[in-house]
């Protein structure tokens, strides 16, 4: 089965017992709105709300880190998400955007039945389908044990040591916008400098998918990502400003049939706060 599910597949499956529908919006800085009241007025039906700065580290001031297994098992317990459950995350207002975190938080956790709702609730309701709204009913507590695969997860530590030693070991992509990547546009978070890690490439998220929202089919993904250098012998780190979208990358390879990467949790966010680290822009390279 795909790691991207259709529209058409997921409204054949909702009602079944062990499908959960999660809408896993996020409200991102610059950004205006609020993500529990949009989840409120229209939702995918007997969805649930898979808050992305809850499944995360309590005890950092970095924006929603990947909590531990033991954190993430109990709210995914919570949430009546078992290691039977078939997950499936959407967005609320941004196709899949971050979605995709969700998708790839379970994926770390050693859940392989997560999936991404392709286009998400805009093109779910674009199409006519049902949706509700109001407070959902507290879903059913399940149990849940978390398989942490430490593969698919890379912190500063590694980055310093690969760039350090001069990135061979691995192609950094970076999935934030052209401007910020080459430091000619401002960071949306107050105080934080443009710019990107030494010897990244950039791939803007948005370069992954189609004027609908949907992601791209997989001969363009591979053509995207065999520009910016991936190949199947080279590991490849994606990175974003706070691990969010870096996994719409994740995704998008995962999707075009190349090895997987790995999320550098910390991303933009923490390497740019970090004053020992090295940072460059357009203009420097």
């Amino acid at each position: 089965m795909n790691d991207i599910v259709s529209t058409e597949w997921l409204a054949g499956e909702l009602g079944k017992p062990d499908l959960v529908a999660l809408d896993c919006s996020l409200i991102l800085p610059g950004e205006t709105g609020n993500k529990r009241e949009a989840f409120a007025a229209a939702r995918i039906p007997g969805a649930r709300y898979f808050d992305i700065d809850l499944f995360a580290d309590p005890d950092t001031d970095l924006p929603h880190m990947v909590p531990t297994p033991a954190r993430f098992a109990k709210l995914a317990g919570a949430l009546g998400i078992s290691n039977e459950s078939r997950v499936v995350f959407y967005d609320h207002a941004q196709g899949l955007r971050a979605a995709a975190r969700g998708w790839w938080l379970m994926r770390l956790m050693g859940h392989e039945a997560a999936f991404v709702l392709d286009g998400g609730l805009p093109k779910w309701q674009r199409e006519g389908r049902p949706v509700e709204s109001g407070e959902p009913p507290a879903p059913p507590a399940a149990h849940f044990v978390a398989d942490f695969r430490t593969d698919r997860l890379r912190g500063i530590g590694d980055m310093k040591r690969i760039i350090r030693q001069g990135g061979g070991e691995a192609l950094i992509l970076d999935a934030r916008a052209a401007g910020r990547f080459d430091g000619t546009a401002p960071e949306p978070r107050p105080g934080l400098p443009s710019g990107h890690m030494p010897g990244a490439a950039n791939i803007p998220f948005t370069d992954l998918l189609a004027p609908d929202g949907t992601m791209l089919p997989p001969d363009a993904l591979r053509a995207r990502f065999e520009r910016a250098g991936v190949d199947a012998e080279r590991p490849v780190i994606l990175s974003c400003g706070s691990g969010v979208t870096a996994c719409v990358l994740a995704l998008g390879l995962v999707r075009a049939g190349l090895p997987e990467g790995s999320v550098y949790d910390g991303s933009w966010t923490e390497w740019a706060l970090r004053p020992e680290t090295p940072k460059t822009t357009k203009e420097q390279a």
